[in-house]
């Protein structure tokens, strides 16, 4: 009898540990369009992204408030056109911009990291700044 409760309390005490780690719960989800906004955007926009950030006195013109963009846009975020901005492929080699050009950024960056590994640059740099978009969108006032 004494042999047969062994295997019995050894299955409770692995079935407890298992319980265990379920309850843990899950980690948040990822969000990679927060995590652009926060790495790229927030040093002059803000964290909320009225304009609002820590770098705002060392610039030129005030960085606008993307909490506002669809509201003065008729209710629509203007996706191409931000999308544009953020690129920046289609601004001239020379001249000013108020903005960073964050596509050559994330080319540039995603060269040193993938070196010669197989990867499409173009589509890389579409999903980060798609994602920085949907996160845009996420945060424009009602």
């Amino acid at each position: 009898m004494k042999n047969a409760l062994i295997p019995l309390c050894f299955a409770a005490g692995l079935s407890l540990l298992a319980g265990a780690a379920l309850a843990q719960g899950r980690p948040a989800t990822a969000d990679p369009g927060k995590r652009e906004f926060d790495a790229n955007c927030a040093s002059c926009h803000g964290t909320s992204g009225k304009g609002d950030g820590p770098l705002v006195p060392f610039l030129t013109r005030s960085p606008p408030d993307l909490t506002q963009l669809a509201k003065r846009n008729g209710g629509v975020l203007p996706m191409s056109r931000l999308y544009d901005v953020i690129d920046g492929a289609e601004v001239p080699a020379h001249g000013s911009r108020d903005m960073p050009v964050w596509g050559r950024d994330y080319r540039v960056k995603d060269a040193e990291y993938f070196m010669e590994a197989p990867y499409s640059a173009e589509a890389h740099v579409r999903a980060r700044i798609l994602g920085l978009l949907e996160y845009i969108n996420r945060i424009q006032a009602k």
